[in-house]
């Protein structure tokens, strides 16, 4: 059987303020969710929220196919950071990440070849540049079976070349009877994939109302609730071909 990921309700608050409610979607084998919004909007706490590292108000996440594993140990998560030991080689993170995930999959090496790094992997990252280290990061996914890869801002610090490359990785991915959610301020170019978008409201110091019940006084700081886009209180979820429009 399939993975299946189904997410029923889920609301989120952080610091006493709500970040975002009723959010509702299923994804199935050989399918992307591209997950949009202003900076703040609450993109990258849905990630955390599915990884597993923050725990939602209300809802369920819920997957099936992945046996006695729980989600966590059944996903990768390529977060705005690269989570690279700086004093180690291309080569030896990912060795690292392999030994630890399990379930291999490419070699090392193999994966660096695969992002057009192959020359690097005796290099220490630290030596690398930006776009070199996302590319180390994204090698990550290809080292371990993971049937869930969860991507936030993917093309971060990525040249077009570097982009075209992520691009195919996800299609092979998602062609193999993977799932894939990323969140992004630009277009993927996935075929086929939906869009969350979320909506950012502004606070009420923004709006100028004072701050309410149990907002912290730093709360400019803090991520701001999105304001859903239906009335019954749902995001809207509709399909547009991994067509990601927000801007930062």
């Amino acid at each position: 059987m399939g993975v299946r990921l189904e997410v029923k309700d889920l609301a989120c608050r952080r610091s006493g303020r709500l970040i975002f409610s009723g959010l509702s979607f299923a994804l199935t084998q050989g399918e992307a969710l591209v997950v949009t919004g202003r900076n703040g909007a609450g993109k990258s706490t849905l990630l955390a929220l599915l990884a597993g590292r923050l725990q939602p108000e209300t809802g369920t996440v819920r997957a099936e196919g992945i046996g006695e594993a729980t989600l966590a140990e059944r996903l990768h998560w390529v977060g705005h950071r690269d989570a690279l030991k700086s004093a180690l080689t291309a080569e030896e993170n990912l060795a690292f990440a392999q030994h630890l995930l399990g379930e291999p999959a490419l070699g090392p090496r193999d994966a660096l070849e695969a992002v057009g790094l192959a020359h690097a992997a005796p290099l220490p990252v630290a030596y690398l540049s930006a776009g070199q280290r996302r590319r180390v990061a994204l090698a990550r996914l290809l080292v371990a079976r993971r049937p869930l890869w969860l991507l936030d801002e993917p093309t971060s610090a990525l040249d077009k070349a570097s982009q075209a490359t992520l691009l195919r990785l996800m299609n092979e991915h998602l062609a193999g009877g993977g799932l894939l959610i990323a969140a992004t301020h630009q277009a993927l170019g996935i075929d086929g994939a939906r869009e969350v978008r979320i909506e950012r409201t502004p606070s009420p110091r923004e709006r100028g109302e004072g701050w309410g019940e149990g907002e912290p006084q730093d709360g400019a700081r803090s991520e701001s609730p999105p304001h859903p886009v239906a009335p019954d209180g749902a995001l809207d979820l509709s399909p547009r071909a991994g067509r990601g429009d927000g801007r930062a």
